[in-house]
């Protein structure tokens, strides 16, 4: 951790204005990184931005909603206004509604969640893209999660969009290697934080879901935070396509 160091390097954190986001912006900026949020709501920006000011950092905060193409474009074009490249990305909106049955889910359910996760990874890569190319290099990082390769009752339709999120990211890895460009990804079990609390917050889900865990608990933001470090730097600039998990032994 001590070598890594972002210094001069552009830094989008998509949803990072609270839980893993907020821990990932803040990581990057203490190791240099000129560091841009976005969210939907301009009030957790603001807090996020005042949080971050606190501890001596300063992050650009835009609002934009990742899975509308206008708001996408928008949000780079200010990227592009004021820093003229981006180095990495880190794809980490996501959002889960309880569903007890995929098949007994309506239509615009399936949308809103597969919207959020797959298709706003892929419009945000997507303009991403097109800057790192004119920085002749580039990082992104997709936040995947184990429900992507492991059924989960109640989080269907968020297993299916993850699940897609993993072969995009294998998909990009491809694509973009000759543009110097790797793609990678970060699968977590549960995370304590905000988007979890469903799950953490009731003793005996908890109990139930670090039965599971060999570690015998589950993931603080902490423990992710260095994998997508590590994943940003220089460090691994040989590595594409992979899907790094962090789950305590969990899959194991």
């Amino acid at each position: 951790m001590n070598t890594i160091d972002l210094t001069g390097k552009v830094a989008l954190v998509t949803g990072g204005s609270r839980g893993l986001g907020k821990a990932i912006a803040m990581a990057m900026a203490e190791k240099g990184a000129e560091v841009v949020i976005c969210g939907r709501k301009q009030d957790n920006l603001d807090q996020a931005v005042e949080d971050l000011r606190q501890k001596g950092m300063n992050i650009t905060a835009l609002m934009a909603n990742v899975g509308r193409s206008d708001e996408v474009t928008a949000l780079f074009q200010t990227i592009e206004d004021r820093f003229d490249r981006l180095d990495i990305l880190v794809n980490n909106v996501g959002i889960n509604i309880l569903t007890p049955s995929v098949i007994a889910t309506d239509e615009g359910l399936w949308d809103k969640i597969i919207t959020t996760n797959l298709k706003g990874t892929f419009l945000v890569s997507a303009s991403g893209v097109r800057l790192m190319k004119k920085a002749g290099q580039g990082k992104i990082i997709n936040i995947s999660s184990i429900a992507a390769r492991k059924a989960a009752m109640g989080m269907g339709i968020y297993c299916v969009a993850k699940a897609g999120v993993e072969m995009l990211t294998r998909v990009l890895a491809v694509e973009l290697a000759q543009d110097r460009i790797n793609v990678n990804g970060v699968a977590p079990c549960v995370v304590k934080t905000q988007f979890s609390q469903p799950f953490w917050s009731n003793e005996s889900l908890l109990r139930e879901i670090t039965n599971t865990i060999p570690m015998g608990r589950i993931a603080e933001p902490e423990d992710v935070v260095g994998t997508v470090l590590f994943l940003a730097s220089g460090m691994s600039d040989f590595v594409t396509g992979e899907i790094i998990t962090v789950d305590g032994g969990s899959m194991a």
